[in-house]
């Protein structure tokens, strides 16, 4: 029998690093009076964030859910129109979709990224076809070249859902950067975090324009009070902001953390029978947001659910991976809902994501995988 009766410590799957300027940029916001969805500091992270991502622009918004709303709306994605999105991913990539009124279609993923197959997303376009919700699922970005070819032979957008993939690369170039435009999320479980908030980065002039409007009520930039539109109060604060600028400067440190913890599992998990690491393609360098492992019962001893229920006895807390979204309630009667999506089956059935909060020790890694090394089985 392991011997962890001696951890009494809880080892969260994520927990946020606030030891940078935080207090003191919120004090700031607070005494300057400037709290609410303009100020100084949604300006300044804007900026700084647009020059991570490797846009012309960014939007900070509410959370990553109203991104992807947002985005859809500025696209004019309504009624009638397929957008098409992986259904290994979280249920905010397929709500948003249904918010404007359209049909999520389900597509199988690639089993060297867990990302869209282009082959699957290609064979899945119809007449009514919109565009392409490209997630980079647990960090790893999607093929976007194959994604982007694809869509610009069938006149489709795409957009990236990186709310996972804060500092990923693909060939070079940051995510954020790689479509038609980008959704990031800034929830407390990030790779950066404001609590709640999130952020649309993109390129064209026209698309930031139309995304500010309807971000801000619809109301004309140049006529206050004047609405040319119906548009939703999805604006971020101030003091947000302030705390996402103190993040966004230990952003590196942060990223590269994150980068010796899955290198640390890597080096520990990769002896042990049955415990598969996530697949990582040669053209990327992923953002480590969660480690990501596969557990196949038939060579460990133990299915995902067995490991998790032992680790969390011994204070190891776990997160399976998102339940496949065309097995939801909301989504399995749907038009859009595919019947036969196997390898999204498979790995959703046996993922099961580890502790990766930055402020993990080694000696936290060497006792997760020491857990899960002498598991009983």
């Amino acid at each position: 029998m392991p011997r962890f009766e001696q951890h009494v410590a809880r080892l969260p799957v994520a927990a946020p690093d606030l030891a940078g300027n935080e207090e003191q940029y919120v004090l700031d916001a607070v005494r300057s009076s400037w709290i609410s969805s303009t100020g100084p500091y949604v300006e300044r992270f804007e900026r700084e964030f647009a020059t991570f991502a490797g846009t012309r622009a960014a939007i900070t918004v509410a959370n990553g859910t109203v991104a992807l709303h947002l985005a859809l709306l500025a696209l004019d994605v309504g009624p009638g129109d397929e957008v098409i999105v992986p259904s290994l991913t979280y249920i905010a990539t397929a709500n948003a979709v249904r918010y404007v009124s359209a049909e999520p279609v389900f597509v199988d993923i690639d089993p060297a990224t867990w990302c869209l197959d282009p082959v699957a997303v290609e064979a899945a376009i119809t007449p009514r076809t919109r565009g392409i919700v490209a997630v980079h699922v647990y960090g790893h970005p999607a093929d976007m070249d194959a994604l982007n070819a694809i869509a610009r032979r069938h006149g489709l957008w795409v957009v990236e859902d990186a709310a996972e993939a804060h500092g990923a690369t693909y060939r070079g170039r940051p995510a954020g950067s790689l479509g038609t435009l980008a959704t990031f999320s800034f929830y407390g479980n990030k790779i950066i975090t404001s609590g709640e908030g999130g952020a649309i980065t993109v390129d064209d002039p026209g698309l930031e324009s139309r995304i500010r409007l309807l971000r801000g009520q619809g109301m004309d930039p140049n006529r206050r009070y004047f609405f040319p539109i119906v548009g939703y109060n999805y604006r971020l604060t101030n003091v947000a902001c302030a705390i996402l600028c103190a993040q966004l400067e230990r952003v590196g440190e942060f990223i590269a953390r994150r980068s010796e913890i899955a290198a640390a599992y890597a080096l520990g998990l990769g002896s042990i029978p049955g415990i598969d690491l996530q697949p990582r393609a040669d053209y990327t360098e992923p953002a480590t947001w969660l480690v990501s492992i596969q557990v196949r019962a038939e060579d460990y001893g133990l299915d995902r659910d067995a490991l998790a229920e032992a680790l969390a006895t011994w204070g190891i807390e776990t997160r399976p991976f998102f339940h496949p979204l065309h097995r939801l309630p909301p989504y399995v009667d749907r038009p859009g809902a595919a019947r036969d999506l196997p390898i999204t089956d498979l790995v959703a059935s046996r993922g099961l994501n580890l502790p990766t909060a930055v402020t993990m020790s080694d000696a936290d890694v060497a006792r997760v995988v020491e857990a899960i090394a002498r598991a009983p089985r």
